[in-house]
């Protein structure tokens, strides 16, 4: 796998932003631990979305995600999100526009990543959780698959816990509207004549756990493909460490 530092400027934050790509490497002859699994023209791609405290650079510092792609041969693209909850903020960035829109525009642009529906992914944990279930949900004609853990899963049971944060996201009155609620969303994906698989995973003693059984009992009344796990575990990268290769499974195995 080769990993990049990308610098650019992103019309929809309007600011200078990062993002942390590791692409697959055709050939890696003489390398110790790992073999070379590149040899699409075009890459899948996972959008792999951080949670509230952290920053782009998470997931590698705190996973062997380098590691378990390589077994499958894609792309993992991981952009900084801020604390936006992946949303047009009312007092800060498009977030929302920017990881849906501009950024799969930009990764086509400089890497070999394909544009196809087929091979679009996302995934998150936490506030990455929901970002990641909410853009599959809003655009189920981009995305073949989306998997979320520990997942920010009832935006609106926890706002008044998240008080200060999502002041600057929804504005004063911490209004959430249809559109950013999953629960409304997986309503109205519903009856999308493509739709995203969906994958939830938590732990029973996380602290978002009923949020995410509440999305749970949604999503099984409709009519998605969707696959739910939980194991005994807290809000914390042991447990996620673990669960991203559920879902890299999941997503890439068959």
């Amino acid at each position: 796998m080769a990993f990049f530092e990308s610098h650019f400027f992103s019309e929809a934050l309007g600011v200078q932003t990062t993002v942390y790509v590791i692409l697959p490497q055709k050939s890696t002859k003489g390398q110790i631990g790992l073999s070379g699994n590149g040899e699409k023209n075009e890459y899948k791609c996972l959008y792999l979305l951080h949670g509230l405290s952290d920053d782009h650079s998470i997931w590698l510092r705190r996973t062997s995600i380098e590691r378990y792609a390589t077994e499958y041969g894609i792309c993992v693209v991981m952009p900084y999100g801020g604390r936006s909850f992946y949303t047009d903020m009312q007092y800060g960035g498009k977030y929302y526009t920017y990881i849906a829109e501009e950024l799969p525009r930009l990764m086509q642009e400089f890497f070999h990543i394909s544009d196809k529906r087929e091979n679009s992914f996302i995934a998150g944990l936490s506030m990455g959780g929901y970002g990641a279930l909410k853009m599959a949900l809003k655009n189920p004609e981009r995305y073949a698959a989306a998997a979320g853990l520990s997942s920010a899963a009832d935006i609106r049971g926890v706002a008044m816990d998240f008080k200060d944060t999502l002041i600057p996201v929804f504005g004063e009155d911490i209004n959430i509207p249809d559109s950013e609620d999953l629960l409304c969303l997986a309503e109205k994906a519903n009856a999308s004549p493509v739709k995203p698989r969906i994958y939830m995973g938590v732990g029973t003693e996380d602290f978002l756990y009923e949020g995410n059984q509440k999305l749970r009992a949604k999503v099984e009344t409709l009519d998605f493909d969707y696959t739910y796990r939980e194991s005994p575990g807290v809000h914390g990268w042991a447990f996620w460490d673990e669960y991203i290769q559920y879902v890299l499974e999941w997503m890439f195995g068959a």
